[in-house]
């Protein structure tokens, strides 16, 4: 198994960005962990400031963390 696949904190803020960037709510973080939703709302800080700046489709491409 690859490491990158066991980081649960690099994927839990990879969600948070995904979500983010399309505009959904931070009320729909999935974890209870307080850890985690750290993670997570940090990823969707993120994307809702890419979303804001116009950094969405091709234009965002370079900013996902998919891709990095």
């Amino acid at each position: 198994m690859k490491r990158q696949k066991r980081d649960r904190f690099q994927r839990a803020y990879v969600h948070g960005y995904k979500a983010g960037v399309t505009g959904r709510s931070r009320d729909d973080c999935p974890s209870l962990d307080v850890n985690l939703r750290e993670y997570w709302m940090s990823g969707w800080r993120e994307g809702r400031g890419d979303q804001w700046d116009g950094m969405t489709g091709i234009s965002g491409i370079h900013k996902n963390p998919m891709v990095m």
